[in-house]
């Protein structure tokens, strides 16, 4: 509707709007949708919001599908931003935010990204999907393959959460499993997908992903009443959410609904699979792969990101940070978070807990600033980690 070209997050090549593009076709990175914004503006006003239904497709017009037909949702998205009183309390904040994506379809932050994919997709004449999961990931594509009738393929490590698997075969998923990590199912992908005939549809292996998950920024403005936290601390694997947020800054930015400052972005991983940590604190502007990865957060499970020098970015722009933390502090967050909100939050989520609680500890978060943790994904699908 309002896509005027895709561009190499990297080395800022053009690429034709309207096309089947992967990555940048000249030095192999992700590709970002750029629009029109000026025109769009015109139409997606904030007052205009108010009459929109309460889901991600809200913000149409920034969105890439240019048919409306093609949409492809099972209404995500506008999940709460709630109040974390008795936490905040407890950590003597004055004003603590949950970002609760368990509440989308697939109970996770997926469906955002895996609806404007499946939806373009669709647009674009693509007949089969294939996708390496951890887990969240695999769910989503297969509900919205199934919703849009295009056949999905997933290869997941074998010790996927069994919620994960079971819900993939469930929606119809041709599911495959492989003794390795999630770079390993990638592999396979790759190399099947020309002879298959699949689309690849990884994490930032394709442009639309990242458009998806870009709302969950649009939403913290509206949901703030237009302005922005002073920090986001976000669960990281493969990044797309976090690149999305401050991709949705910039232009809203651009469309004049907020102005220049920029929440703090803090990245939070796992001790045994910290790439982007240990990039930020080596001051690299490129992870490299993070050796015999493993911990119980399987979305956290990213050893190599190919979007990690986006991220990197985005916390260096912003003046954040990069945190990990151990397996067992993550459960005792995830558990605290459910203890003092009723938020069963995923693993991933519960990382967020005792990172705030170090950042703290050391002063690179203040008592008396807006902060907003990110579960990203609903506990109930994680079992086997809570046992």
């Amino acid at each position: 509707m309002y896509v005027t070209h895709l561009e190499c997050g990297a080395c800022g090549a053009a690429h034709e709007a309207g096309e089947v593009h992967t990555t940048c076709g000249e030095c192999g990175k992700p590709l970002l949708v750029r629009y029109d914004l000026r025109r769009a503006g015109k139409a997606l006003t904030r007052e205009a919001l108010r009459w929109r239904s309460a889901t991600m497709w809200r913000y149409r017009e920034v969105l890439p599908p240019a048919s409306e037909a093609n949409i492809t949702t099972l209404g995500e998205g506008f999940t709460p931003l709630l109040p974390a009183r008795a936490l905040g309390t407890s950590l003597g904040l004055r004003e603590l935010y949950v970002k609760d994506e368990s509440q989308n379809p697939t109970f996770s932050f997926k469906a955002r990204g895996m609806s404007t994919a499946v939806s373009m997709a669709k647009e674009l004449g693509i007949t089969a999907l294939a996708t390496p999961s951890a887990g969240n990931a695999a769910s989503a594509l297969a509900a919205y393959g199934a919703l849009a009738g295009i056949p999905a393929y997933i290869f997941m490590p074998a010790d996927t959460p069994m919620a994960n698997r079971l819900e993939c075969e469930v929606t119809g998923a041709r599911v495959t499993l492989i003794d390795g990590l999630i770079t390993d199912c990638a592999a396979e992908v790759a190399r099947r997908k020309a002879r298959e005939g699949w689309f690849d549809v990884a994490t930032l292996r394709e442009p639309y992903r990242v458009e998806g998950k870009k709302t969950l920024g649009y939403e913290l403005a509206e949901q703030l009443d237009w302005s922005l936290p002073n920090v986001i601390i976000y669960p990281t694997g493969g990044g797309t959410g976090l690149i999305g947020m401050w991709k949705a800054f910039a232009e809203m930015e651009e469309l004049g609904w907020i102005g220049a400052e920029r929440p703090r972005m803090v990245v939070v991983q796992s001790e045994t699979c910290a790439p982007i940590v240990r990039a930020f604190e080596q001051g690299e502007r490129f992870a490299t792969e993070f050796a015999d990865a493993h911990t119980c957060a399987s979305g956290l499970r990213v050893p190599r990101a190919i979007g990690d020098f986006l991220i990197l970015d985005a916390v260096r722009e912003s003046g954040g940070s990069a945190v990990a933390v151990s397996d067992a502090e993550l459960i005792a967050g995830a558990r605290e978070l459910a203890r003092s909100e009723g938020i069963f939050a995923c693993p991933e989520g519960g990382a967020c807990v005792p990172a705030l609680r170090r950042l703290l500890q050391t002063g690179a978060v203040r008592r008396d600033e807006r902060v907003v943790i990110f579960n990203t994904g609903s506990g109930v699908k994680y079992p086997e980690c809570f046992l």
